[in-house]
């Protein structure tokens, strides 16, 4: 919170999601469909974003348990709604018949650091917890991947115990009286939003900024604030085909506000603009406003354009994008990146939904076949992912106009440069960007969730876990133009050895995601989640963090692989990066 301590401080972190058969001792269990309450209040539990105090006071970084700020907010976590949505009819239920109020938070992905620090938690595949019957399916339901026909896949039978209380029936999404008061058909709608968290203050009240939109949040990312100017926050929506928002405070940034507490974000968060992009052809780029004064939302009020976002983006004409999923700034020039993860249906990185594979256009140009990399023998989409970065005209985080091109195009080095059009080397080689960080320095910290470079391909022996490189970013427009088969899109110049190198390399089924670094730059933290993810308990795809497989090295009942947070600091003490 403004401070440069860098022998202390707080980890706030996500989690996102659990390896269930990792979770309970013999792996989740149901009798005749009906899960047991306990087995679902520990998932529950499980869920959510933890506070954590640790400090290196005795040299190694620890944990400390006595730390005031230590907390969990979890799935049932009472919590507020904030912003247009706020008391609308569309998120009446039976726990909130005011819908001022809502409880907990699911599936939490990306993160975000506000200029009054406090932390921001994206709720991504919120939609995959819920079930409803057939005669519950609707159009706007259906828009956010909640169907009858198909059950979320993260959905965990948290509404069938017998002996469930409302917070656990909340998941089942169907109508099953007469009035919205009485059920949970609007449950869903409580999902989906930014979470602001006041790490510093446990006994605040987390609030869930409406005024951002409703859809599958990756996170949420600030341009630098300037006295006098709106505060710009950057977004993606982590499904494919779906789009790439701004928003822009009516409130002008006031420095005063620097250590305002979770209040502050009601004063930029709940009143403002929100956007979504178009990417046109000729490198060129419009931000779409979503709200009722744009013709093309005639219609939609202004509760309902921050409930059913993607149908207003949808209206509105926004660019349809290869999976939204981090992003960050540029502190040194502005430039704004967003990595695409993929577009294939083939490929098995965490983030769902989307229509699979998406006609090619400028912003999202290459469609190709997973095993030779050939454009015209398959048509298995972006299967590898890029980063596109962009400047706002003038510099100006709250314009409507912006230039873009693609910073990276991720690919296996074996494939042909159709493909791998950033020349990518066997030292550099990614697939799959998701996490991404711009830290102080103007160093770019990219982080993989892959399923299509951890498998070998028919053409290629080669694969990798997912890894984390390190890059020097360079500018928007220092490359050019060119053609990936009839498509013309827009390269930056292409990294060397010196501008891109991998940084660290995963262990099996795991993903690398999230980074923060110490204010002297001289320890790192970052997160291993879900290791051996694709294992079961007899065979494991991997025991980490215990090496050895040995149960006793780490006093475990057992050698299940459990996610963790990684501390990395350099032999010779000095900062990482240089």
């Amino acid at each position: 919170k403004g401070s440069k301590n860098s022998t202390e401080g707080l980890l706030t972190l996500n989690h996102e999601a659990l390896t269930d058969v990792y979770l309970h001792t013999a792996g989740p269990t149901s009798v005749d469909g009906a899960r047991p309450l306990a087995e679902v209040l520990k998932e529950q539990y499980a869920h959510g974003v933890s506070v954590i105090k640790v400090n290196n006071a005795s040299g190694s970084w620890q944990v400390d348990r006595n730390g005031t700020e230590n907390k969990r907010w979890h799935v049932n976590s009472q919590m507020e709604i904030s912003g247009p949505a706020k008391g609308s009819d569309l998120l009446v239920t039976k726990l909130s018949p005011d819908a001022t109020t809502t409880f907990g938070t699911v599936n939490n992905c990306g993160n975000g650091v506000t200029p009054w620090g406090t932390y921001l938690s994206g709720e991504e595949n919120w939609f995959a917890y819920f079930t409803i019957d057939a005669a519950s399916d609707t159009s706007e339901l259906a828009r956010y991947g909640i169907r009858s026909s198909s059950p979320g896949f993260n959905y965990r039978g948290w509404d069938t115990p017998a002996n469930a209380g409302d917070l656990q029936k909340r998941f089942n999404a169907s109508k099953t009286s007469a009035s919205a008061v009485t059920d949970f058909r609007n449950e869903p709608n409580h999902f989906g939003y930014v979470v602001e968290i006041d790490p510093y203050n446990p006994t605040s009240t987390p609030r869930k900024r409406t005024a951002l939109g409703r859809y599958s949040h990756e996170g949420a990312w600030f341009a630098p604030t300037e006295s006098g100017k709106p505060v710009v926050v950057y977004m993606g929506d982590d499904a494919r085909n779906e789009y790439i928002y701004k928003f822009v405070s009516a409130a002008n940034w006031s420095p005063s506000d620097a250590s305002g507490g979770i209040e502050t974000g009601s004063k930029y968060l709940d009143e403002g603009t929100l956007y979504a992009a178009k990417f046109n052809a000729d490198g060129t780029g419009t931000w779409f406003v979503l709200d009722t004064s744009n013709p093309a939302l005639a219609g939609f009020t202004d509760a309902e354009i921050a409930v059913y976002t993607r149908q207003a983006a949808d209206a509105a004409g926004a660019t349809k994008m290869d999976r939204p999923e981090w992003g960050t700034v540029n502190p040194v020039n502005g430039d704004v990146y967003m990595t695409l993860t993929n577009s294939s249906s083939s490929s098995s990185g965490r983030g769902q939904g989307g229509s699979g594979s998406q006609p090619v256009d400028a912003a999202n140009p290459r469609s190709y076949d997973r095993d030779t990399g050939s454009l015209t023998e398959g048509v298995d989409g972006n299967v590898n992912g890029h980063i596109i970065r962009w400047h706002e005209t003038g510099g100006n985080a709250a314009a409507t106009s912006f230039e873009w091109d693609i910073y990276l195009f991720g690919a296996r080095a074996s494939y042909g440069p159709e493909v791998n059009v950033s020349g990518l080397t066997d030292d550099n080689d990614f697939s799959s960007p998701d996490g991404l960080w711009c830290d102080p320095r103007g160093m770019l910290w990219i982080q993989t969730d892959d399923g299509a470079y951890t498998q070998p391909t028919a053409n290629d022996s080669a694969a990798t876990n997912c890894m984390m490189l390190a890059a020097i970013p360079g500018t928007v427009g220092d490359g050019e133009s060119t053609s990936i088969g009839t498509q013309t899109t827009y390269v930056g110049a292409a990294p060397t050895s010196e501008t891109l190198a991998r940084f660290l390399v995963g262990v099996p089924g795991c993903e690398i995601t999230g980074v923060d670094m110490t204010p002297d730059y001289k320890t790192m933290f970052v997160n291993i989640q879900h290791p051996g993810e694709s294992g079961d308990l007899i065979e494991f795809d991997s025991h980490w963090p215990n090496p050895s497989g040995d149960a006793t090295a780490l006093g475990l009942a057992g050698s299940r692989p459990r996610t963790a947070t990684i501390v990395i600091t350099r032999d010779d003490g000095g900062a990482i990066g240089i």
